[in-house]
């Protein structure tokens, strides 16, 4: 072995791990820029003078934008490399958010925060794989997802924190800005740590009619599921932006299978660890969802936390989640397989948001909330790196960014529709229980309930399909896996010769 393999091994050792760091700073971004904004609403209302129909969009346009492109970014980055996707997208994000930060109407916010989508939607989409393809090790991999899935789920109680500190202390203006440095830095980084991959190519062309039909669909059914809180699920602008949708995803399925080169081989959806594994994925972060929404109303409306106290009230999930994704989640991974970590890790989240179904206008944080946070960041903490981890595994490298948009497509469908129908149902129940002589405290808790229910029943369907439908990864064949992945890292001066033999 030459003198120099060593050495070598480290240093592309260390520039795969601060890689992991570079990607998951771009995550943070979006993971903030998700809950952060929520905090800051009433200061933009004042400020930009939103009526309160309007003021919807400031949300709504970043989530209509970000859920629209992934899928479509996610295969840019097979054909065109995933350095120069990820990068562009980091880009796009900084300078939105910079154009969010200096907005004085209300188009130019709403028109920058639709930018701001596409740009978190673009770097985002091909986040798992480019982790896939620098930890293809079974046990390196396990703890770079964990620490991904870390600040995926623990940025949106974060950004609640930070969002309440920057308007109470600054202005909502800083919520945008803190984006730029950590933009900055993820560009800097990315561009010298980041290995690109070789790109499948357009040199056949690139399929604009698919890729307009995907995109149009996407566009016009997270539109029509946003709004429909807003128009109601049996309007006209509802059932036509949802029936469009269709459509569209109709013409875009048949169209895929006739042409030569489709933007997205349908021969993806075949592979059912990843399909399956996206339906859990999906159901569970709509669970999710329910609980950084209406559990922030919660503690503000019923017990009266102001923002940053409602941030705060988040953080020990968060802390939780950080303390598993230090290396625990991944020894567990590798010591009892995904689908031991699946089957307990939903059960806490079904519990926890059980527990947050028997809050009352009486409860104490420290007794009924904070037990409840708990269960749910232990909960997630263990399902979601199993689930990335079935997720990708049958997966050929080269479609490595389309499943990577498919992964996230799910979670972004589930979490939108969850969403919109859960404030539907739980604005009708408290309407409901004011008519019959509740008082508002009572009545609108009733409604928060309503949500964490749902979310409980969605959690326990994803264990449902988890146990009826998932097969984990052969153990045995990971570890070799593992093993083979670090006898070549160690020996990188001495490849040929290791694969002759």
């Amino acid at each position: 072995m030459s003198a120099l393999s060593h050495p070598q091994s480290g240093v592309s050792e260390r520039r795969r791990w601060v890689a992991l760091i570079v990607v998951c700073l771009a995550m943070l971004m979006n993971a903030l820029d998700s809950s952060i904004v929520n905090v800051a609403l009433p200061s933009i209302q004042r400020d930009l003078h939103f009526a309160p129909s309007s003021l919807t969009w400031v949300v709504d346009a970043y989530l209509i934008a970000f859920g629209s492109f992934l899928m479509l970014a996610g295969r840019l980055g097979d054909l065109l490399g995933r350095k120069k996707i990820f990068l562009g997208g980091v880009g796009l994000f900084t300078a939105a958010s910079v154009g969010c930060a200096l907005a004085t109407s209300q188009g130019w916010l709403i028109a920058a925060r639709f930018v701001q989508g596409v740009g978190g939607a673009v770097s985002t989409s091909v986040i798992v794989a480019i982790i896939v393809t620098e930890f293809p090790g079974a046990a390196e991999r396990a703890k770079a997802m964990s620490a991904y899935m870390f600040v995926a789920v623990g940025g949106g109680s974060l950004g609640l924190l930070v969002g309440g500190f920057l308007t109470q202390s600054v202005s909502w203006h800083w919520i945008f800005l803190i984006n730029v440095p950590i933009g900055v830095a993820t560009l800097v980084l990315g561009s010298i740590l980041i290995r690109e991959n070789e790109g499948l190519g357009v040199r056949h062309g690139l399929d604009v009619t698919g890729s307009l039909l995907l995109t149009g669909s996407l566009l016009t059914g997270i539109f029509g599921i946003v709004k429909a809180s807003s128009y109601g699920w049996l309007s006209a602008h509802t059932v036509a932006s949802l029936g469009f949708s269709l459509v569209l995803f109709a013409s875009f399925l048949t169209w895929e299978s006739r042409v030569a080169r489709p933007i997205v081989p349908l021969r993806i959806f075949r592979l059912r660890s990843l399909s399956a594994s996206s339906v859990v994925r999906g159901l569970a972060f709509a669970a999710m969802y329910a609980v950084f929404f209406f559990g922030a109303l919660y503690l503000e409306r019923i017990l009266h936390f102001g923002p940053l106290s409602t941030g705060l009230a988040f953080l020990p999930m968060s802390l939780v989640m950080a303390a598993m994704s230090l290396g625990a989640t991944s020894r567990l991974l590798m010591r009892f397989g995904a689908m031991r970590l699946l089957v307990p890790g939903l059960g806490a989240v079904v519990a926890g948001l059980v527990m947050l179904t028997r809050t009352d206008v009486h409860s104490s944080y420290l007794v009924s909330v904070l037990p409840a946070f708990v269960l749910l960041g232990v909960g997630m903490s263990i399902s979601a790196v199993p689930l990335l981890t079935i997720a990708m595994a049958d997966v050929p490298r080269e479609d490595a960014g389309l499943a990577s948009g498919i992964v996230n497509v799910s979670m972004w469908l589930a979490s939108s529709t969850a969403l919109a129908v859960m404030g539907t149902l739980a604005a009708s129940t408290t309407a409901s229980h004011l008519a019959h002589g509740s008082g508002a405290a009572a009545a609108a808790i009733a409604g928060y309930h309503v949500p964490f229910l749902i979310g409980a029943v969605l959690a326990g369907a994803g264990l449902v399909v988890t146990v009826t439908l998932l097969r984990s990864p052969a153990q045995r064949e990971s570890l070799a896996t593992f093993a083979r992945t670090r006898i070549l890292d160690d020996a990188s001066q001495e490849l040929l010769v290791l694969d002759e033999w």
